[in-house]
């Protein structure tokens, strides 16, 4: 019996993927958690075989938590994300993580992908795949930002505000400036129409 993990912040999400290992043989869903910390807290117990992961979730999280993990616990952790983009497939996979799979594919490639991670092998997304490996090696330039950072340049690029994000994030609006001031020096970004421009041209 494989015994999953899911860590994912979204309710809805979880009740569905309950639903759907119930109805797959040799597969439970061993505990749930909403954020990185209650996911290090429930590796610490143990009981788990692989830990499905949400890359965007309060607190740690994303490569970050990946990274965290993986130089703490032997568990085969397989990231299932509503991003389709290379970069970030790369740097889950760059910290860590066995497999990658973004949430718009068919129930039973996320099955066969959980069985595959779970027996020590590796999964990549079919469709990210082929951008994995003709994609250009030279990187974006926000590929420079750390996984954080690439996060609430997303959020700020969306419309949301500090005060919003650090809602979101479960961090302080201090964090969120700080963090926002140092990938606006990085990126040579001069006010937020900067940041919006950039990040529609480069599908973020």
């Amino acid at each position: 019996m494989i015994r999953i993990h899911l860590a994912d912040d979204h309710a809805i999400m979880r009740e569905g993927l309950k639903q759907l290992f119930v109805l797959s043989p040799g597969l439970v869903v061993a505990g749930e958690s909403v954020n990185g910390a209650q996911l290090l807290d429930a590796l610490r117990a143990g009981g788990i075989d692989i830990v499905l992961l949400d890359m965007t979730m309060p607190g740690i999280s994303g490569a970050g938590l990946i990274e965290r993990i993986r130089t703490r616990y032997d568990i085969p952790l397989l990231v299932l994300s509503m991003h389709n983009e290379a970069q970030i497939a790369r740097r889950a996979i760059a910290a860590g993580a066995s497999g990658y799979l973004t949430k718009d594919n068919d129930p039973e490639i996320l099955v066969s992908a959980v069985r595959k991670v779970a027996a020590g092998g590796r999964f990549i997304d079919p469709q990210l795949a082929e951008q994995l490996v003709f994609e250009s090696s030279a990187s974006s330039p926000h590929e420079c930002l750390s996984d954080r950072e690439q996060h609430i340049l997303r959020l700020l690029a969306s419309g949301l505000g500090v005060n919003d994000i650090a809602l979101q994030l479960s961090i302080s609006n201090k964090t969120v400036s700080t963090h926002k001031a140092r990938l606006m020096q990085k990126m040579k970004f001069s006010h937020n129409a900067d940041l919006v421009r950039y990040a529609i041209e480069h599908n973020l």
